[in-house]
């Protein structure tokens, strides 16, 4: 079944297609916004970061404000519910539901004021955390309630929820920074809620409206239940649980329902703005890091820590150390650990006054030795010791998640939690009590300073078994957190996991005053119903146990999944279960940080980012033909704007690669479509740049005669705008086919060099650079030069073109090369398609494995050259005294990082260097040269590499290890970009 943009599935009644239809035409008359109802988005807003999958009716993407009340007003009229998005990484299953989405993230993302006097800012709901934090730090600002989540979580999204961070002891939850919100209610009215006196609140209540009549019944609703709302609330603060009766009741002489709507979860109203207050931001923090031999020790030391008046106090337990250790990303804090935790206890104090933290942190060490707690603490002093450590502990969620064994994965059902701590490590010790009682196994980590463990069991719920089992932990978990006075949801909120057992927590009385509230703010049952009161079992709507089984589908590529394994030789659900492996934590969604996800920072577009993608093959490799699915045009308008960056492989804690996903679905739809010229000739572009080099220099006319540029738009979609490479006629090949044989010693053996399918023909003085420097070195260097990798085929798709040239490459090299000696390049996204992309292409061949491992970047040879005395760099080099500045590639940092080329730059002498955390160029080979990609890539360039080498002085000098990094940096800011081994050589030679 193809299924276009517009189109409904044909399993959908005729009743719901037509009420899908109207409302469709309406919203697309009333808004000036996006609507979008075609099954492809839908199914990319049926899930969240929860358990839970829920397809909706259709998708909005308003403007402003009244766009969001003339979808609430037309989706009222035709008795459609309405669901507030923000990033979509709720945790409870908050963000999903059969009605409307309204995303809230795309556009409504603007700031419209900071004022640094009053210390507040007026942000609209879209508005991300790390966004308000960046346009607050300036003025020495932040915004308090500091979720592991910043980088995508938004103001909107957190004020549903009414999140907190690990700064909650100190900050606490959102609802104590609201001051005012804008809201849309479920009438579509929309209304200003603030803090008002009793004289006002009367006056409010004369008016003849829905606002009128909450100001005048909400009261009354508390006078009823007063008692009930003193006794039925848990007695620990912090609370995101239930609509905040309990705040009405504390304050006789004001009335505020801005903050009483914090944490509704957008069942009462639509926040589409509000007035946050905003903290000092403290201008030092030290970390004390203590290290125990057990989960339970580190418990036990949480007393003391709060005995130190920390700013947080966090556990991390073995099973999220263990899993950073195997992520690039995260692996440089096991270099700083002292020997074998089993867990860790992070206690930060934070201030201006440096003297008077480093005394707490002497306190706090004292206080652990006296007392036995921990083997050894490690003291964070300077943000450079403790970078490592806080990206470890903010990506907490998605390492526990990268655990997931096919569709056993540690769920969120019991994860938020919260007690007194003082009562933390008994309470503790009876939660894994329960969960041994189920054989289950969990990781452990969270916020000890307020009491609040995120426990993660692992369950599989496409097993029935495993379904009720974990029903009946959430039963035996409620009721042991309500002994200690508890609260069973703590900042993650009610959501479908939760919500059910709100009577049994609230009581009956209490709980009725609740549903009031609900009848009285949303009388129709327009806003998210089922989310607090009236919800359904949480086992309902489950997500895995929705999805049917895999149809065999035969992939060109192996998918090796956790759990799922390589599949079977008709590829049966492993492709699914390798993009289903996606559970919707929206790492994919940060701005300002890292690479992963360029198109989604350039569009902020949900089908942009990588979990969007995961999901729209998710729904397509469900369906009865998967093989038909995968033709799709709908699919590959999702897939299109992947710039194959393979970021996702290393910063997704999941590592869902969706670089090799895309190819394989392209090769699916050459299947179906055929395979287009363009993509014909990038697939081909060792043999074209071999024939331009041969052609040289009448072949780079071409490029400077816009005539034949416009006619190459026109006719193969290269874009006019874009600059082609000069290709040299003395190439790499010719060049050592040609010059005279070396005279330095050999003492290292034989290693070959890689002559890449671009820098050989394009930029031939990197390759000289780097064959002079290894025979410098002590290296008998051997040219491979005959053969291209694949690298390009695989990006166009073209997989069985890529396979056979891997085939024929690591046949070559096998052949003609010393067992167990080196293979090096200088184009990164060459050579490292030979340790990975080319097992994906060939996992049983001898061979290719064998090649994969002799595999090593050029830089870690000349570092070994350098230290051991074999190669000697110039103090007096024309570099030194001048800070080089290193944009890394991205296949590099996906694959082995960047330290190895940081590590060679740092070795000539005298120069200062800075690496960049600039993203994705926005190049990607070929991506950059079409037509209809030109304007993302530069969008993606301009997002922080260009202005962050425009902002560098001309005697800086700027280095770039990829082909496609150096062009893009060249045409986006008019600076070269050197390769590394061109400034060694000019170190080595430099006179």
């Amino acid at each position: 079944m193809t299924i276009t943009r517009g189109e409904r599935p044909a399993h959908e009644s005729a009743e719901n297609q037509e009420l899908a239809r109207t409302l469709q035409r309406d919203l697309a008359r009333d808004l000036d916004g996006e609507v979008q109802f075609d099954d492809y988005t839908r199914q990319l807003f049926a899930r969240d970061a929860s358990m839970y999958a829920i397809t909706p009716l259709g998708v909005v993407f308003p403007r402003n404000a009244d766009d969001v009340a003339a979808a609430v007003a037309a989706a009222a009229a035709h008795q459609v519910s309405v669901v507030p998005r923000g990033a979509g990484t709720s945790l409870a299953g908050q963000t999903v539901g059969p009605g409307l989405v309204l995303d809230l993230s795309r556009y409504m993302n603007n700031i419209v004021e900071l004022d640094a006097g009053s210390g507040t800012a007026l942000v609209e709901a879209g508005v991300v955390q790390d966004q308000l934090n960046r346009a607050a730090s300036p003025w020495g600002l932040m915004f308090g309630p500091d979720t592991s989540t910043s980088n995508r979580a938004t103001i909107g999204g957190m004020i549903g929820n009414n999140s907190a961070g690990s700064g909650s002891l100190r900050h606490g939850m959102t609802i104590d920074h609201v001051r005012e919100l804008d809201v849309v209610l479920s009438d579509a009215s929309r209304v200003r809620l603030d803090r008002v006196d009793e004289a006002t609140r009367a006056d409010r209540a004369t008016r003849p409206t829905l606002e009128g009549a909450l100001y005048r019944e909400l009261p009354e609703i508390v006078r009823a239940n007063y008692a009930a709302i003193a006794d039925g609330f848990p007695a620990h603060w912090r609370r995101a649980c239930g609509y905040r009766l309990d705040r009405l009741a504390r304050e006789d002489t004001v009335f505020d329902l801005a903050k009483f709507v914090v944490g509704s979860e957008g069942t009462l109203a639509v926040a589409t703005s509000a007035l946050v207050d905003l903290v000092p931001k403290p201008s030092r923090t030290v970390i004390a890091v203590g290290h125990f031999t057990s989960v339970a020790g580190a418990i036990d030391a949480t007393q003391d820590a709060l005995a130190c008046d920390p700013a947080a106090v966090e556990l991390m337990d073995r099973t999220i150390l263990d899993l950073s250790r195997r992520k690039i990303e995260y692996a440089s804090l096991g270099d700083l650990l002292n020997g074998d935790p089993e867990a860790l206890l992070f206690v930060s104090f934070s201030g201006d006054d440096e003297a008077e933290l480093l005394g707490q942190l002497k306190r706090l060490t004292g206080l652990w030795s006296r007392n036995g707690h921990g083997y050894h603490t490690l003291r964070a002093v300077t943000p450079a010791q403790q970078a490592s450590l806080l990206k470890v502990r903010k990506a907490g969620l998605g390492l526990l998640m990268a655990a997931s064994e096919g569709t056993r994965r540690p769920l969120a059902f019991v994860e938020d939690t919260a007690v007194d701590p003082i009562h933390l490590t008994e309470y503790t010790r009876r939660f894994k009590e329960v969960l041994d009682r189920h054989e289950m196994t969990a990781g452990f980590y969270g916020h000890c300073s307020v009491g609040c463990l995120h426990i993660r069991p692992y369950l599989d719920l496409t097993d029935p078994a495993d379904v009720v089992k974990m029903r009946s932990v959430a039963v035996e978990i409620k009721d042991l957190v309500a002994e200690y006075g508890g609260v069973n949801s703590s900042e993650h909120g009610d959501g479908l996991a939760r919500s059910e057992f709100n009577r049994e927590i609230f009581g009956d009385a209490l709980y009725e005053a609740m549903r009031q509230v609900k009848r009285l703010f949303d009388p129709d049952n327009v806003l998210n119903p089922g989310k607090i009161v009236d919800a359904p079992s949480m086992t309902d709507n489950l997500r895995d146990a929705a999805l049917p089984p895999a149809e065999p589908l035969r992939t060109r590529l192996s998918f090796e999944v956790i759990g799922a394994g390589a599949g079977s030789a008709d590829g049966t659900g492993a492709m699914r279960a390798a993009a289903d492996r996606c559970m919707n934590i929206g790492l994919c969604r940060k701005s300002g940080s890292g690479t992963m996800c360029p198109s989604y920072m350039a569009t902020r577009k949900e089908e942009d980012s990588t979990r969007g993608r995961a999901a729209a093959l998710v729904k397509a490799l469900s369906e009865p033909d998967p093989r038909a699915a995968l033709g799709d045009e709908r699919l590959h308008e999702v897939l299109d704007l992947c710039l194959m960056c393979k970021a996702c492989k290393s910063e997704c804690p999941l590592g869902v690669d969706m670089a090799t996903l895309k190819s394989e679905a392209l090769s699916h739809h050459h299947d179906i479509h055929g395979v287009p010229l363009r993509s014909r000739l990038f697939g081909s572009i060792r043999f074209l740049n071999r024939m331009g080099s041969a052609t040289a220099p009448l072949s780079n006319l071409p490029g400077r005669i816009p005539l034949v540029r416009r006619l190459m738009d026109r006719t193969v979609g290269i874009a006019p705008a874009r600059p082609l490479p000069v290709f040299v006629r003395q190439n790499l090949t010719r060049w050592f086919r040609r010059r005279k044989n070396t005279t330095h010693p050999i003492t290292q053996g034989t290693v070959t060099y890689l002559a890449d399918s671009f820098t050989t023909f394009t930029e031939p003085d990197i390759g000289r650079a780097a064959v002079q420097l290894l025979e410098r070195a002590g290296w008998d260097v051997r040219l491979e030069s005959g053969v291209c990798c694949g690298r390009s085929s695989l990006s166009k798709g073209l997989v069985d073109d890529a396979k056979n040239k891997a085939r024929h490459l690591a046949d070559t090299l096998s052949k003609a090369t010393e067992a167990g000696s080196p293979v090096v390049g200088c184009e990164p996204s060459c050579l490292m398609t030979l340790r990975d992309e080319h097992l994906s292409l060939l996992p049983d061949d001898p061979a290719v494995k064998d090649i994969a491992g002799r595999v090593r970047q050029v830089e870690e040879l000349l570092v070994e050259a350098i230290d051991d005395g074999r190669l000697r760099p110039r103090e007096d080099s024309w570099l030194a005294g001048r800070t080089l500045v290193y944009h890394g590639h991205c296949h590099q940092k996906a694959e082995v990082g960047t330290a190895a080329t940081v590590a060679l730059l740092n070795r000539i002498p005298g120069v200062s260097v800075v690496e960049l955390d600039a993203g994705c160029c926005g190049m990607a080979g070929s991506f950059g040269f079409e037509s209809e990609h030109y304007d993302v890539s530069m969008t993606v360039g301009e997002d922080r590499l260009f202005p962050a080498i425009t902002a560098e002085p001309a005697e800086t000098v700027v280095v770039a290890t990829g082909v496609s990094c150096r062009q893009q940096i060249f045409h986006g800011t008019a600076r070269d970009a050197w390769h590394p081994v061109q400034l060694l050589w000019e170190a080595v030679t430099s006179e």
